[in-house]
């Protein structure tokens, strides 16, 4: 599938993000991310935070778990260690700068892998996706918040007209739900537990795959 995003970009953009970047989409993100850790900590144990930029949600885990994360952008990483050692964040396992469609980790690694915000701003989502499903255990969970597009109408019009500018800020506007179905669908390895829009007007959902048992 040709990629709309260039990896080295994506890297670059969120580079040039990292010094104001708690600022513009903290507050912009709250929600979500407190959802997020709440869908997870149902779960807990080992936690792999993709995209873990900044390290805003890292302060909200509950220290009962572990949480390793993990992000292209190693300026937004400088960030996350300084938040760790500043907070004094113990139950932060490990930061490294890694790519989501190649994760280094065996299979089974993880009770839990939440990608906040992310999924949309990665060049091959169906692999990284593929990957997210590969290191979490059977019985866990992934957990996603992600822009959900329209597909079609004029907002699908307007999202694929901003797609060229967006796309060299680091992100797709143009992500149809169906997109995920098909791939639900096609990976054969999770099933589809909740999805629901999240405040205050609904481009984001929340939306929980389980791993399924074999």
């Amino acid at each position: 599938m040709a990629s709309e995003l260039i990896r080295d970009r994506v890297a670059e953009a969120y580079g040039r993000w990292a010094p104001v970047y708690d600022v513009v989409f903290g507050p912009v993100f709250k929600r979500g991310r407190c959802a997020a850790v709440k869908a997870a900590e149902r779960i807990g144990g080992r936690i792999l935070e993709v995209g873990v930029g900044t390290g805003l949600s890292l302060t909200e885990y509950s220290r009962s778990n572990r949480i390793v994360g993990i992000d292209i952008s190693e300026p937004m990483l400088e960030k996350a260690r300084e938040r760790v050692a500043r907070e004094r964040l113990g139950h932060v396992e490990s930061i490294a700068v890694m790519d989501a469609e190649h994760l280094m980790f065996p299979e089974a690694s993880f009770d839990v892998v939440v990608a906040q915000y992310v999924v949309t701003a990665i060049p091959d989502p169906e692999r990284a996706l593929d990957e997210f499903a590969r290191v979490v255990r059977p019985g866990g969970e992934i957990i996603l918040t992600s822009r959900i597009g329209a597909g079609k109408g004029l907002r699908g019009q307007v999202e694929r007209l901003l797609m060229p500018i967006t796309s060299r800020l680091g992100w797709r506007t143009e992500f149809p739900w169906a997109r995920y179905q098909r791939w639900i669908e096609r990976s054969g390895a999770v099933r589809l537990v909740e999805k629901r829009a999240l405040p205050p007007l609904g481009h984001f959902s929340l939306i929980r795959l389980a791993r399924l048992r074999r």
